[in-house]
């Protein structure tokens, strides 16, 4: 009998109290529903999407703030394709590129540093957005940018770390699936810290074997009433993680106050550039005043990622909001909880 078997049937013969299982992770909410895996869980299981999607839980200030450098001070903004289209205030950064701004799609941030080197006379800002699996190569580049001494290269961070984001989110769910490329950075230190203070997961795989073992895991563990930690993803997760990458992190980078769209702000769970780096800071460079975003009111995104609601009871769902022209961030982005309801149809 296969594993994958022996773990579906642990899970469907699941027979105990009402459980809901938070993933953290738009990769994990798109996989789940490619696999079918919602249709195996018993009605005791329940599934609900967190905020796991990097771009969904940035907050509309930010889009506010790249509009703002390209066609205030007639910056390239360099970034990755899912931040075109999520909406700001007044327009999004495919609005503004329509009104002149230039903005280029990149698929690293060293690919942002070396466009800033073949154009010495284009001030070049790269936005730099995502959880610890993606800091690290925003931090080379950074490093990369100031050996080399390019001065036309900064960022605009709304980087984020996850164990923040837990413990605000601690009795929304009765365990996590926890997202397996950030824990290959973070390895299980943090996830045993959590569980010292009553919060449950298991890290978790992307194939519907991995998916339904990490369920299976927490199904055994959960009738014990102890809080655990516990990693089915170990051909890539170790107990140590990623050292270096968090070393790199921690040279470049020091934790701030981070406001996550549907949550708010939490203390400690973003980073910004050291002082050292101050040259490489968009906001310093620039003289950014402050930038407060007002997100659509009829955007129910926020509830959306704290799992209070499912995307198809916002009223604007599949109607006024879809992936060819999506008002919240969660319907933009390709790991986004409405993009995979409204591609799967749900």
């Amino acid at each position: 009998m296969s594993a994958e078997k022996t773990a579906a049937e642990i899970v469907q013969a699941y027979d105990g109290r009402p459980i809901r299982v938070m993933e953290v992770c738009g990769t994990h909410t798109h996989a789940i529903f490619e696999h079918g895996i919602r249709n195996m869980l018993p009605d005791n299981i329940q599934l609900i999407s967190g905020p796991g999607c990097p771009v969904c839980v940035t907050e509309t200030g930010f889009i506010d703030e790249a509009v703002w450098l390209a066609l205030e001070k007639n910056v390239t903004i360099t970034t990755f394709g899912d931040l075109v289209r999520i909406p700001g205030t007044e327009m999004s950064l495919a609005g503004a590129r329509a009104k002149g701004a230039k903005i280029r799609i990149v698929y690293s941030p060293l690919d942002a540093v070396n466009y800033a080197s073949d154009h010495p006379e284009t001030n070049v800002v790269f936005l730099s957005v995502g959880f610890e699996t993606t800091v690290p190569a925003a931090c080379l580049a950074v490093k990369r940018a100031m050996e080399l001494g390019i001065r036309n290269f900064s960022l605009l961070t709304a980087n984020k770390t996850m164990d923040r984001a837990y413990r605000v989110l601690k009795g929304s769910a009765d365990a996590f699936l926890y997202p397996g490329h950030v824990s290959a950075v973070t390895g299980m230190k943090i996830y045993e810290e959590l569980k010292n203070e009553g919060i449950s997961g298991v890290v978790c795989g992307f194939t519907a074997g991995e998916i339904l073992t990490a369920l299976a895991m927490i199904v055994k563990k959960i009738g014990s009433g102890e809080p655990f930690a516990e990693n089915a993803y170990t051909r890539v997760v170790t107990e140590e993680g990623m050292p270096i990458g968090r070393k790199l992190i921690e040279e470049i980078m020091e934790p701030c106050e981070a406001a996550w769209r549907g949550i708010g702000v939490i203390e400690g769970s973003g980073l910004k550039l050291r002082e050292k780096y101050a040259a490489c800071d968009a906001r310093l460079v620039y003289d950014m005043p402050e930038i407060q975003g007002r997100p659509n009111p009829a955007c129910r995104c926020g509830d959306v990622l704290m799992g209070r609601i499912k995307p198809y009871e916002c009223p604007l769902f599949g109607k006024v909001c879809t992936t060819e022209h999506p008002v919240g961030a969660c319907m933009v982005s390709s790991e986004g909880t409405c993009s995979a309801y409204y591609k799967y149809n749900i």
